[in-house]
């Protein structure tokens, strides 16, 4: 009886939803943020805050191992696949909710006019994007203090995980995407 409310819960927890929220902000080269992972939309089930002395460890080694891997190899095998990854990811979208997407950038470059020609594209690409969805909002200004690239953002979404495994099982029954599964964990 235990096995069966636990399982029970389960289905529930994974038929309402996983919320995920990401707030960042990249000042210079420092990045601060937080990633949260909540069910229920209210109980926290894993939060991250970054930068950590963990991530510095891990670059570390990193850098020790150093494998190179073949890219070529694994580009070919991703290829005959693509139709299948691009059905999977329409079906994948379809699944996220977009709850708040609200990022701003600070774009400057040495030249006044580099600045103001590429801050005019990056304008009328969000133009765009912004039309895309109510929730979206980004947006950016120029700085004409020198070089400088910096960010912040608040991004939320929720996932429904159930409504995501019949398209994962289509996508593994395709022979192609599983050969180029096993491509990619050969080489790693």
């Amino acid at each position: 009886m235990i096995i069966l409310i636990i399982i029970l819960f389960i289905i529930i927890l994974l038929l309402i939803g996983i919320k995920i929220s990401f707030i960042y902000t990249k000042k210079e080269s420092e990045i601060k943020g937080c990633l949260k992972i909540l069910i229920f939309k209210k109980i926290k089930v894993y939060s991250h805050e970054f930068p950590s002395d963990d991530e510095d460890e891990e670059k570390e080694e990193e850098e020790k191992e150093g494998k190179q891997r073949d890219i070529k190899k694994i580009l070919k095998l991703a290829k005959p696949c693509l139709k299948d990854f691009k059905v999977f990811l329409k079906s994948a979208l379809n699944i996220i909710k977009v709850k708040k997407i609200e990022n701003h950038l600070i774009f400057g470059l040495d030249s006044f006019a580099d600045t103001g020609k590429y801050i005019g594209i990056i304008w009328s690409i969000l133009a765009v994007v912004n039309t895309m969805h109510e929730k979206l909002r980004i947006s950016a200004e120029p700085s004409f203090n020198g070089s400088q690239l910096d960010a912040c953002g608040v991004n939320e979404v929720e996932i429904y995980p159930l409504r995501l495994i019949v398209p994962t099982i289509k996508l593994i029954s395709k022979k192609d995407v599983r050969k180029f599964i096993r491509g990619v964990w050969d080489e790693r």
